[in-house]
């Protein structure tokens, strides 16, 4: 399972509902890059996959695909407002290390 902090799910809530496109919900992905060796992803999509994982909370939808699913399993996606700049960040137990940006991990 994957969490979302409320604030997380505040910034999804926010960022669908000033989208000028229809929004069926926040892809989230690993792919291969970032300084780490893994990079997350993630971004507003209009629909979703036959094999994605739906995880839905407080009526924000939250797409990953079957790969993805694998890295992301157990972790909670905040989203921080701080001096350095604002954004999502993973805390996640299946990673033996990351980067200092919080958006690389291996």
């Amino acid at each position: 399972m994957i969490n979302l902090t409320d604030s997380a799910i505040n910034a999804v809530r926010n960022a669908i509902t000033t989208s000028d496109k229809p929004v069926d919900g926040l892809r989230i992905m690993v792919e291969a890059g970032g300084c780490a060796g893994l990079k997350y992803n993630m971004g507003l999509v209009s629909g979703s996959e036959a094999e994605d994982t739906v995880i839905e909370r407080e009526g924000v939808r939250v797409l990953v695909d079957h790969k993805s699913l694998e890295y992301l399993e157990g972790t909670t996606i905040d989203f921080v407002i701080a001096l350095e700049g604002s954004g999502f960040t993973f805390e996640n137990p299946n990673a033996k290390s990351s980067c200092g940006c919080g958006k690389s991990f291996a």
